[in-house]
């Protein structure tokens, strides 16, 4: 109250106020432009605390401070320091600067029944003292905790009794960093002359910072005095008003020197943003590991140039001294001997026992805690490298009293925890946090299933898609116009009138279903085509027999449900558990509430399904997919879950309070737990238990998507095919089409090439290496034209075969043809 007095007073007369003791945030908010604060402000170290705290990562610290405006006023910008940092604040330990030594004691011994033991100490060198000597008593200054001073003690050293440092080893603490030169050097020495001569009484007389601040300050008002004024007065008016202050305080906020506290100079009335370096009290002194600066964080040095970027890591600090002198660094929690049992809230409801289930026993008033997320909450907490003392206390979950209940009361600090089948879910973890998931989870969709029987006489078309039906019948046209193309001009087979062209292609082709086609094929490219389609066959025959196998012969089960969009356009009733977060999200899917059902147990959702809809009952069933599989080990031939849409959640998670530094130790054993198997040694298991084995619940045909690759090497070969024999044949006819007599069409000689494609290749190895006469009774083989061998003698009879009539005729044809070839 004596600065704003002051402050107010200064404003009225226009005459510069400049304080260098006054270091309270709350000035900040007296805006006036003559008050300059010669001082750093308290709240200008909470970054540098945060940084410490980041760096060791610990999550909760309790401040200790004086109960006046010097200590409150940090503390709001130290909450909001440590809320970057994901650190909290569980308490604040408040000592009235009047408090007696017991005061004191019992002050610490309730901070010291807590699980914190990082401590920020904000007070004067006095009480502080004395807080750390009655810590040391009481055990507080031993292995595990953590203590951290404000400039509030570091920056008035000097005047600590040096008695009482013994009581402060292993302490932190934060002060003004003052760079050393010769002129303060000289001028510290000269200081202390002086006082001496007048205090010849005091022995160990020190500058502090305070002092420094004051002289840099009166250097930097005298210079811009001397600017303003030069040799003239300070001038006032009749309402004693200073008719040079705006001009003074101009002068002022422009003065930048190298003082003896560093660079000095005012920016909005405060100096400039300060450089901290932290200490570690030891043995009757202290030792420097490391500084703070606001641009780049923690630092072992000032003068490291290569650093580019803010860092909060523990690497730039030197070596520390802990309380205790321990070897590791403090984790800066632990559960207190002396403090209290950790209290467990754990859901109790009617159904889903296998999970959590809660025995009341009225005979003994005492209740029993068992299932599956208790026996691994035991395991786990067992398996901690330290004891926590816990007692379980139930709390009743229903239709009013949901899960979100459980949430609320750890937020409002009413448990300690909850152990239990609860989903971690976004929105709770704003005001709880969860270990990581000791089950894995999601949420889909319940719905009957119905046996498939409605096999009719079109079933055989079932096993193939109607893109694969179309798909084959094309390549089956495509392959018969291949085999035709390649085979019409060298084999008998394929030649004939154009029905018979046609027929024994179509045949030729659609046989290879069953292998049974006789014709040969005398062309090697068709033979090629011929060996890939007969490979792609094979393996579409053999999906296909496959798939109508299973079809009439396995029962095929359809869910009653396809999607929630079905659900939703036939008005169906849907169910969920109670007190679960699925409400929402049934909610969200835009159901009526008439539409919403509720279950608490496996026979209540059997008996809601038996209902039906129409009956009030329900078609399908949104929970977690750790309750569904439980409900479908007991009714697996009747029930499946949909494939889509599925709704995820992380898992079932154990809730502790936010910042609760039992979370990551704990989260590490459920790792350990899930990794070494242990869940075997559980026999409580829902998740053990066997689920009977159903049968299909797809009858997905047959698709192109399966066979498009065979279906492209086919048609690819075949094209190749047809490329290559359209080259051949061309090469062959390029006397017709490159003609000189102009008078013939391009027309014309197209023509007459189709006209030579529809003949006989009688040059082709086919007619030239078999060719069968009748000539006198005697059938001769003429080998490569001009050699006739006569192989055997027969006598032709009218008793023939029709076939074997044709063929000779079909000889003596040829031979003929092939006599008037050579005479022309």
């Amino acid at each position: 109250m004596q600065a704003s007095f002051i402050i107010d007073l200064g404003n009225k007369s226009q005459i510069p106020i400049i304080s260098f003791s006054a270091t309270s945030p709350d000035l900040n908010s007296i805006r006036s432009p003559y008050f300059f604060q010669a001082t750093v402000n308290d709240s200008s170290q909470v970054k540098a605390i945060s940084a410490i705290i980041q760096a060791f990562g610990w999550r909760q610290v309790v401040p200790i401070h004086v109960d006046n405006v010097f200590g409150k006023g940090i503390i709001p910008y130290l909450y909001e320091a440590l809320e970057e940092v994901d650190a909290r604040i569980p308490y604040r330990s408040v000592i009235p600067p009047g408090a007696t030594n017991e005061e004191i004691e019992i002050e610490l011994y309730k901070v010291m029944t807590m699980q914190t033991r990082v401590f920020i100490v904000h007070m004067g060198p006095d009480l502080g003292s004395r807080i750390f000597r009655i810590a040391k008593e009481i055990g507080m200054m031993g292995e595990g905790y953590v203590w951290i001073i404000t400039d509030g003690m570091t920056n008035l050293w000097s005047v600590i009794d040096r008695s009482d440092m013994d009581y402060m080893q292993g302490v932190l603490g934060l002060r003004n960093y003052v760079p050393k030169s010769k002129e303060l050097k000289r001028f510290e020495k000269q200081w202390k002359m002086k006082f001496l001569q007048d205090n010849p009484g005091m022995v160990n007389a020190e500058l502090d910072i305070f002092g420094l601040w004051a002289y840099d300050a009166t250097s930097t008002l005298s210079m811009a005095v001397e600017e303003v004024f030069g040799t003239t007065n300070f001038n006032f008016d009749a309402a004693n008003v200073s008719q040079n202050g705006p001009t003074l305080i101009q002068a002022l906020s422009r003065m930048r020197l190298k003082g003896l506290s560093g660079d000095f100079g005012f920016i909005n009335g405060q100096l400039e943003s300060p450089v901290f370096q932290i200490v570690n009290f030891n043995g009757n002194g202290e030792n420097g590991i490391g500084f703070w600066t606001p641009n780049y964080g923690l630092v072992r040095r000032l003068e490291v140039s290569n650093v580019t970027r803010y860092s909060t890591s523990k690497a730039n600090l030197g070596s520390i001294i802990w309380p205790g002198d321990p070897q590791s660094i403090p984790k800066g929690w632990e559960i207190p001997i002396n403090g209290q049992r950790l209290k467990i809230g754990v859901p109790m409801k009617n159904g889903f026992t296998e999970f959590v289930k809660v025995t009341l026993d009225p005979s003994t008033n005492s209740t029993t805690f068992s299932g599956y997320c208790i026996d691994v909450f035991n395991a786990v907490m067992n398996a901690m490298p330290y004891h926590v003392p816990f007692d379980f206390y139930p709390i009743k979950v229903d239709e009013e009293e949901s899960y979100n209940n459980l949430i609320d009361q750890v937020f409002y600090g009413n448990y300690d925890a909850v152990v239990g089948d609860v989903s971690i879910v976004a929105n709770r973890s704003k005001y709880v946090e969860y270990t990581l998931p000791f089950v894995q989870s999601g949420v889909e969709i319940l719905v009957p299933i119905r046996n498939d029987v409605d096999k009719n006489a079109w079933v055989f078309l079932k096993p193939l898609s109607w893109d694969l039906w179309v798909t084959s019948v094309c390549f089956f046209t495509f392959m018969a116009f291949v085999i035709w193309v390649l085979e019409h001009r060298i084999n008998e087979e394929f030649r004939g009138p154009p029905l018979h062209h046609v027929g024994t292609s179509f045949w030729f082709s659609f046989s290879t279903i069953v292998f049974s086609h006789r014709e040969k094929v005398l062309s090697n490219l068709a033979r090629i085509v011929v060996v890939i389609w007969c490979i792609v066959v094979f393996i579409l025959t053999q999906s296909y027999t496959a798939s109508l196998t299973s079809l009439l012969t396995v029962q095929q089960l359809q869910p009653t449900v396809t999607d929630v969009n079905e659900l939703l356009m036939k008005g169906e009733n849907v169910g969920y558990q109670v007190g679960s977060f699925v409400r929402e999200i049934v909610l969200g899917l835009k159901f009526h509430p008439s539409q919403i059902k509720t279950y608490n147990s496996t026979e209540h959702l059997e008996e809601l399904f038996t209902k039906g809809s129409a009956n009030g009952g329900i078609a399908a069933a949104i929970d977690e997919i750790p309750c569904l599989k439980l409900f479908l080990a007991q009714h697996c031939n009747k029930y499946t879950t949909l494939k889509a849409p599925t709704y995820r959640s992380d898992g079932l998670g154990f809730v502790f309070p936010k910042g609760s530094p039992l979370v990551a130790d704990v989260s590490r054993e459920i790792l350990k737990f899930i990794e070494s198997d242990r869940t075997e040694e559980i026999e409580n298991t829902p998740l053990k238990q066997p689920i009977c084995s159903t049968t299909s619940v797809s009858t997905n045909n047959l698709s192109l998507r399966s066979f498009w690759g065979l279906f492209l090497v086919a048609g690819v070969t075949g094209v190749l095919a047809l490329i290559c024999y359209a080259i051949e044949f061309l090469y062959g006819q390029k006397d017709v089409l490159c003609k000189c007599d102009t008078r013939i069409s391009m027309w014309k000689r197209i023509l007459q090439v189709l006209q030579n494609f529809d003949q006989r290749d009688l040059t082709s190895h086919a007619f030239r290496q078999r060719k069968l006469r009748v000539e006198g009774g005697i059938e001769i083989i003429r080998v490569s034209g001009d050699v006739e061998t006569p192989v055997k003698a027969h006598t032709e009879t009218l008793d023939e075969e029709p076939n074997d009539i044709s063929i000779a005729a079909e000889s003596r044809e040829i031979d003929i043809h092939h006599a008037n070839t050579n005479s022309s």
